[in-house]
């Protein structure tokens, strides 16, 4: 299987892309107007399960330093532009997906 992501940061939404379709579709908090999420092709580098502080239960780090995609202790943050670059995803979603991708996957980040 040939798995991408797809971040759409304007529409707040994560889309998991199988074979180039989309097959799931999480709602998600992007970066803040002062600390917006990089644009670009990156790649997962890394998966760190219960990372503590204010990334959830997942971590997946991006090729982008200091960046990844990540759960969160503050659900009430998703669907907001609020963090300081990296995608937050609810603590259940963010589990679903780092089952579902494997390091390597590429990650397109776009306005």
């Amino acid at each position: 299987m040939a798995y991408r992501i797809i971040v759409d940061v304007s529409q707040r939404r994560l889309h998991l892309l199988e074979n180039d379709r989309v097959v799931q579709t999480y709602p998600i908090a992007v970066g803040a107007m002062l600390t917006q999420s990089p644009q670009g092709d990156f790649r997962i580098i890394n998966k760190v399960p219960n990372p503590g502080g204010p990334f959830g239960v997942m971590w997946m780090g991006l090729s982008k330093p200091h960046y990844g995609i990540h759960g969160t202790n503050n659900p009430a943050s998703i669907g907001h532009a609020v963090s300081h670059g990296c995608i937050r995803m609810y603590n259940a979603d963010v589990l679903t997906l780092a089952r579902l991708v494997p390091i390597g996957t590429r990650v397109t980040i776009r306005a």
